[in-house]
């Protein structure tokens, strides 16, 4: 049943070529972006990257153009499953890949980028390619990666400054100016980006979707559940209002917390 488990599990986040896959990435001779006891390897092989993934997501639809650009341009309503594993192969491959692979994956991305581009509903263009819209991701896509390890991480983490400064290697390869390097940079340059922050309608339809829309079999329709409150737990208010969630703030910080924790034990043994 556990092998089973896993199995399904693994092909709805990587995808039915995850073993091909696997043996490129980890078995490939040659110099890697990172070493072994580097912060960003730790973090990346934690389960709490289920819910800083899906945090992520609900974050990053706050930027207009940023959304917008998703909103016209991907398929995350008719296939879902097939961006998340394009997203996890992605981090899997600059993270643990070859330098030469994860070079390769960076450059594909930026091709992809430089095809994405139009015109938000408030009339303002944008361009999938503009750092100042890649930085937003990132910041988003770092602070949840890390505030969901801090959380429900099975090892905690002496050095987020370094997972911080090792995540802003890949934004430079990716053409991102002068990422953050420690938290604290990281905070105030997520500070710097919520005067242009909305909760827009498309942003509003991706939350639903994400929290409540997505296609799943019966019996892992309550564990998302679970995964969904825990993202939304983790976010700031600020973030919340916007998009319509709710705050509760007694409920979170005991049955949530409780249920997500459970969540990631069970990840860990589905898994193991």
């Amino acid at each position: 049943m556990r092998r089973q488990l896993s199995e399904n599990l693994f092909e709805r986040v990587v995808g039915p070529d995850r073993e091909k896959h696997a043996r490129r990435i980890h078995e490939t001779p040659g110099e890697r972006l990172f070493a072994d006891d580097r912060p960003i390897r730790h973090v990346h092989a934690d389960h709490a990257m289920f819910i800083g993934g899906l945090r992520a997501l609900l974050l990053q639809s706050l930027h207009p153009l940023a959304m917008a650009a998703v909103a016209q341009h991907s398929d995350y309503r008719t296939d879902p499953w097939g961006r998340l594993q394009r997203t996890s192969l992605f981090v899997g491959t600059t993270t643990y890949g070859t330098a030469e692979h994860a070079r390769r994956t960076i450059e594909r991305l930026a091709r992809v980028h430089e095809h994405v581009h139009g015109t938000a509903p408030d009339g303002r263009r944008y361009r999938a390619s503009d750092p100042h819209l890649l930085a937003w991701v990132h910041v988003a896509e770092v602070d949840s990666f890390l505030r969901c390890h801090q959380r429900y991480g099975q090892e905690p983490l002496d050095d987020y400054d370094g997972y911080v400064a090792d995540m802003a290697v890949i934004a430079e390869a990716m053409g991102i100016p002068d990422p953050p390097r420690t938290t604290a940079e990281l905070e105030a340059r997520l500070d710097s980006y919520r005067p242009e922050l909305r909760g827009t309608a498309q942003a509003r339809e991706a939350a639903r979707f994400l929290l409540l829309k997505a296609p799943l079999p019966l019996v892992a329709r309550g564990p998302y559940a679970i995964l969904s409150a825990t993202a939304v737990a983790s976010l700031p208010v600020w973030a919340r209002i916007p998009l319509r969630l709710p705050y509760l703030p007694v409920t979170e910080a005991t049955g949530v917390r409780f249920a997500g924790h459970a969540l990631m034990r069970g990840l860990r043994w589905v898994t193991s």
